[in-house]
């Protein structure tokens, strides 16, 4: 199977750097290109629910989280070459972690995306060279300067 190039920038982005604001970027032109595929609708809002968690904003986290788990737990355990199953009882637990924050709080913590098929595997260690990570990260979105 051949994956979609910004699919696979998205997992190195998850994966490999944590940028969950550049991992938004790329899923949702994705999503825009393949007529807002609620796979990748899921998936953009895990990134967007961590982007929010690390940056303290537990309601909007939750709102993603529970959002993601509505989408994706209608596919396969193993869809797009993912471990879709485990992903989705990690974002689910985090979920409910989130529900009881003002009682129970607990430390924010990157969620890994296991990939099972070799061939995106292969992909994503071949992106992941010639993919820059974004440093410092953008930790919201920002207009390009205008020159004057």
């Amino acid at each position: 199977m051949t994956y979609e190039p910004l699919y696979v920038a998205y997992l190195v982005y998850f994966n490999r750097d944590q940028d969950y604001f550049e991992c938004h970027e790329v899923l949702e032109e994705l999503w825009l290109k393949q007529e807002r595929d609620p796979r990748y609708k899921g998936l953009l809002q895990v990134a967007v629910g961590l982007f929010h968690f690390r940056n303290n904003n537990v309601r909007g986290a939750y709102k993603m989280f529970t959002s993601a788990v509505s989408r994706l737990e209608r596919y396969p355990s193993n869809e797009l070459g993912i471990a879709m199953g485990k992903l989705l009882s990690e974002v689910r637990s985090y979920a409910e972690q989130l529900s009881s924050f003002d009682t129970k709080p607990f430390a924010y913590r990157d969620l890994t995306i296991e990939i099972e098929d070799m061939e995106l595997k292969q992909a994503v260690e071949l992106a992941s060279l010639r993919i820059n990570p974004n440093i410092p990260q953008r930790r919201k979105p920002e207009r390009a300067r205008q020159l004057k």
